[in-house]
């Protein structure tokens, strides 16, 4: 039987595709390592590490792999195909007159057979063959599931790193406001009520740092557990960082591409034509079917002690099998196949329309999300240039210590934030093209350009 070069190039491709992915993955990690402090792990070298440790992304990939001779097995319906048959017997007669006397016996047969005509196993073939498809799609989610899975634990470790580094920070300034207010009650330029107050703020930093710590502790413990790593310790973003571009496709194009290219679409589009081919299947069993059949047969028997005879044979032939009646099994056999096709078809339009709506909220989310990031920045400056001015009104008079408080925690608050609303912004884009179904290993080198090197 003829092979599909469409198959053939769907099968070199799956079982080239973890290969090429992690030859080209494995020399962007090795530039990266030539030129990066060892003390801490690039998104790229994480990355690397987790496509050949995490246990569900191995799962999918040995699913797919396997869906080569999953399609090799069905082939071999129209393939040519040989079995032997050998038997040896003993028999012995104790007649009541006469002597007695004993047979043995031995024969072997070589059986072939060749479809010719099989209108059924042709379409089971063009049903495994679409298999390899859905095997590549499905391969495709795992792969783009695991880079966001790995960047959320990337960034969450980030996160807290900077919540940490920041209620630290404000710690820190906190505790200087107190020992100014200490003083200046002593000296009788303040209240105690500056005082109290300053170390109630600096007693909450304090429960703020333990916490902060612990979630500290918990994500990078995520993050090795995705990594197979112990200790890793992530490149912080480039600040000031250049924005990745949210708006370079119209949203209406990221939605007709996806509508074609998700993994999801085409892992149903699959799913309906394997339907379409079912029913061909179930109208193939009123078909006849032709095979070419051929025997070749030895014996050899010996009778008594003196008699012996060989037999050999052989055979040539076509045969030919025609249903006659099946007593309704064929016809409602594809009544029901038909009414199977209907519903692949709605679930096909289903993983259309859920994938349309994904890719509009993953767009106007990184819309918004850059839009938080610009107004955040802002906020930044204006917030440090408050505190400033707060402080020289403490200074002059004109402000208690309760101001300077209030205005250096909105600054470590808005700090925070912003890094949050930067890492959410780098995620927000890579679920955008995972919703659109363009998310490939290549995007994780363009995140990764904007770590400190």
């Amino acid at each position: 039987m003829p092979v599909d070069p469409r198959t053939t190039r769907l099968s070199r491709r799956l079982r080239r595709a973890p290969i090429c992915r992690a030859a080209a993955i494995a020399a962007g990690a090795l530039l990266s390592l030539a030129s990066a402090p060892l003390a801490a792990q690039s998104l790229l070298q994480l990355y690397e590490a987790a496509h050949s440790y995490d246990a569900t992304y191995l799962a999918a990939r040995a699913l797919a792999d396997s869906a080569i001779y999953r399609v090799e097995q069905t082939r071999a319906l129209m393939r040519p195909s040989a079995s032997m048959s050998a038997s040896t017997s003993r028999s012995q007669n104790n007649p009541t007159v006469g002597e007695n006397f004993g047979s043995n016996t031995f024969g072997a047969s070589l059986n072939g057979r060749q479809p010719l005509f099989n209108p059924g196993n042709v379409a089971t073939i063009a049903q495994a063959e679409r298999t390899l498809e859905s095997a590549l799609a499905d391969l495709d989610t795992a792969e783009q599931d695991l880079i966001v899975r790995l960047s959320q634990a990337y960034f969450d470790v980030l996160s807290a790193e900077d919540t940490l580094a920041t209620t630290r920070a404000s710690k820190a300034a906190i505790s200087e406001q107190l020992a100014s207010a200490k003083r200046n009650f002593e000296v009788g330029t303040a209240t105690i009520t500056d005082t109290r107050e300053a170390q109630a703020r600096f007693d909450l930093a304090t429960a703020q740092e333990i916490a902060a710590n612990n979630d500290l502790v918990t994500k990078k413990i995520a993050l090795d557990q995705l990594v197979g790593r112990d200790n890793v310790s992530p490149r912080q973003l480039a600040v000031p960082m250049a924005l990745p571009e949210t708006a370079s496709i119209p949203v209406d194009e990221l939605v007709s591409r996806a509508t074609e290219e998700h993994p999801a679409v085409r892992r149903a589009q699959v799913a309906y034509d394997i339907a379409l081919l079912e029913t061909e299947k179930a109208r193939a069993q009123r078909l006849p079917t032709v095979d070419a059949v051929a025997t070749l047969q030895a014996g050899r028997g010996t009778i008594a002690a003196n008699t012996t005879g060989n037999n050999t044979g052989a055979s040539v032939g076509v045969q030919l099998n025609l249903p006659l009646y099946t007593g309704g099994a064929v016809q409602n056999r594809i009544r029901e196949t038909i009414v199977l096709e209907e519903r692949s078809r709605n679930e096909l339009e289903a993983a259309r329309r859920a994938v349309t709506q994904a890719t509009r909220q993953a767009y106007y989310t990184l819309q918004s999300a850059g839009a938080q990031v610009k107004a955040l920045e802002a906020a930044e400056a204006s917030s440090q240039l408050a505190l400033e001015a707060t402080q020289v009104g403490y200074r002059v008079g004109v402000r208690v210590n309760v101001d300077v408080l209030n205005a250096q925690s909105q600054l470590y608050q808005t700090r925070r934030d912003l890094a949050r609303a930067r890492y959410d912004l780098l995620l927000a884009t890579l679920r955008l093209r995972q919703a659109s179904g363009r998310l490939v290993a290549t995007d994780v080198l363009g995140i990764d350009r904007l770590l400190v090197r």
